[in-house]
C-alpha cells in the first residue's frame, strides 16, 4: 500500500510535493467515514483507501499521475532500457534554478507488513543518488545509500544481498555491476541475487496507473484477462451491476478477412462481443446475437470494460490503482459507486487515487477532508499540491462542492474573461 509519494522538479512541479495517503486525525460528520475508508497499519499509522484530486485544466494534475507512473517505469525497466531516463526525467523548465538539477522521487509504502522508503535523484543521463530504508520495528534503518556510481552504505545484517554485490565489485576491479543510468535496486532484482530487491521491485510494479480517457492497451489487457479463472464472470457481473446493458460477454476468433482496421484484437485475433437478446413481435426471446463491444457500445461502456479488471484486481489483490480523468465518459452515479466500493469494509487493502472534475463527489457524505486534494499553478507556472485538511475552519456540515466552485479552496479556472469574447469578434 502507498503511504506517500514525494517528487520535486518534475514537469510543472518545481518544489517538493507529497501525495499523502496517511489518514489525518479528524472526526467526520458520519462515524462510518472514520472507520470504513481507512486501514490500520500499526498503532500509529492508518492509511486511506481512496483520494480524489481536483484542479483547473492545465494545473498539473496529470503531471502528478505521470510522476508516479515514471517512477514505476524506471524502477521496472532501468536495467533493460538504457534510454529510460531520457524518456521520463523531465525537469521544471520554467526556472533557471531547476533546469539543470536532477528530478527527485521517493515512495513510502508497505510490503508484507514492513514500511519501506525508497527513492532516487536522476536527470536524463544518470542516477545521481539512490536510497532504500526500512522500518521493521520502531526505528528506520538504512539498507543502502548510493551516491553517483558508489555505494556509500550497506546494511550487512538486514540487506545481505547488497553486501554480496559490494564484495563482487571489490573482487572485479573496474566492474561496477550497475550502469550509471540504471538503478541499483533494479539491477539486484534483475540479476536474481536479491530476494528483498525482487520483492520490492515487484511490489512497486503492482501499482497500476491508467489514463481514464484512452489508456493504450487497456482493452487488449482486459480481454486477455478474461481467460483467467473466474475473471470473465467477474467482469460480466461488474458491467451488469453498473447497468450498462451488458450482461453476457464472449470472445469470437476472427479469420483474416473478417478483421476490421478499427477492431480491438489480442494476439489470438479475438474480438470481444456483448451477447444481446433478440425478441419477436410478441417480446418472446428468440436468440442471442453478438455485437462487437468496440463498434456497437458507447464510449462509457467501453471505458468501463477497459478499467474493469484494474478495479477488480485492486480490490481482490490489495493493489493501488491511480486513474487520471476518472470521471470522463461516466455518469456521476457510476464514479460515486466505484469510490464507495473502495471505501467499503469489503475492501481490505486496495487503494484508489483518482483525478477528477466531478464536483458531485465533493461531499462529506462520501469523502473525508483528508481524502480531497487540490492542484493549483502559481503565477510562475509551478504546480503545487495541497489537501482540504490544511484549511482551518472547514466543517463537515459545509458544502465542499459549493465552496470549491466559489473558489474558497483555490484550484479553479478564472474564466470570467470569456464574457468579453464577443467584443473581440470585430477585431478578428
Amino acid at each position: 500500500m502507498i503511504e506517500e509519494f514525494s517528487f520535486e522538479n518534475f514537469k510543472s512541479f518545481k518544489s517538493l510535493n507529497t501525495l499523502n495517503m496517511t489518514a489525518a486525525k479528524l472526526k467526520s460528520r458520519y462515524s462510518s467515514l472514520d472507520v470504513e475508508p481507512i486501514i490500520q497499519q500499526d498503532d500509529d499509522v492508518t492509511l486511506l483507501k481512496s483520494k480524489g484530486i481536483y484542479g483547473a485544466n492545465a494545473s498539473g494534475k496529470s503531471n502528478l499521475v505521470k510522476a508516479l507512473g515514471s517512477f514505476i517505469r524506471i524502477v521496472q525497466f532501468s536495467v533493460k532500457d538504457e534510454h529510460i531516463l531520457d524518456k521520463y526525467m523531465t525537469p521544471f523548465y520554467l526556472s533557471t534554478e531547476t533546469v539543470d538539477k536532477p528530478v527527485f522521487m521517493q515512495l513510502v509504502f508497505r510490503c508484507e507488513g514492513v514500511r519501506y522508503r525508497y527513492g532516487f535523484q536522476a536527470d536524463r543521463e544518470k542516477i545521481h543518488s539512490e536510497w532504500l530504508y526500512s522500518t521493521p520495528g520502531k526505528r528506520e534503518q538504512p539498507f543502502f545509500i548510493r551516491k553517483n556510481d558508489a555505494l556509500n552504505s550497506i546494511n550487512k545484517k538486514n540487506f545481505p544481498e547488497g553486501d554480496m554485490v559490494m564484495k563482487l565489485i571489490d573482487n572485479e576491479k573496474g566492474n561496477t555491476i550497475f550502469r550509471n543510468n540504471s538503478l541499483f535496486l533494479t539491477t539486484l532484482a534483475a540479476f536474481g541475487v536479491g530476494k528483498i530487491s525482487k520483492m520490492l521491485v515487484n511490489e512497486i510494479a503492482r501499482i497500476m496507473v491508467i489514463d481514464g480517457l484512452k489508456h493504450r492497451g487497456a482493452f487488449e489487457q482486459t480481454t486477455a484477462m478474461l481467460e483467467l479463472p473466474g475473471m470473465k464472470k467477474l467482469v460480466q457481473t461488474f458491467l451488469s451491476m453498473a447497468d450498462l446493458g451488458v450482461n453476457d460477454l464472449d470472445t469470437i476468433e476472427l479469420s483474416d478477412e473478417n478483421v476490421g482496421e478499427g477492431d480491438n484484437l489480442d494476439k489470438k485475433r479475438k474480438i470481444v462481443v456483448a451477447m444481446k437478446d433478440v425478441y419477436d413481435a410478441d417480446h418472446k426471446l428468440i436468440t442471442k446475437m453478438p455485437f462487437p463491444l468496440s463498434l456497437f457500445e458507447s464510449e462509457g461502456t467501453n471505458k468501463m470494460y477497459e478499467i474493469s479488471t484494474f478495479i477488480i484486481n485492486a480490490l481482490r489483490q490489495g493493489r493501488a490503482l491511480v486513474i487520471d480523468e476518472f470521471d470522463a465518459r461516466f455518469h456521476p452515479l457510476i464514479t460515486q459507486k466505484i469510490i464507495e466500493l473502495f471505501n467499503s469494509p469489503g475492501n481490505k487493502n486496495g487503494q484508489l487515487i483518482f483525478v477528477t472534475h466531478d464536483t458531485n463527489l465533493l461531499s462529506a457524505d462520501l469523502l473525508r477532508r483528508d481524502q480531497i486534494d487540490f492542484v493549483e499553478k502559481d503565477a510562475y507556472g509551478a504546480s503545487y499540491l495541497y489537501t482540504l485538511v490544511q484549511f482551518k475552519g472547514v466543517r463537515d456540515s459545509d458544502s465542499f462542492e459549493k465552496n470549491y466552485i466559489k473558489g474558497k479552496y483555490g484550484a479553479i479556472p478564472f474564466v470570467g474573461g470569456l464574457n468579453n469574447l464577443f467584443a473581440h469578434f470585430e477585431d478578428a
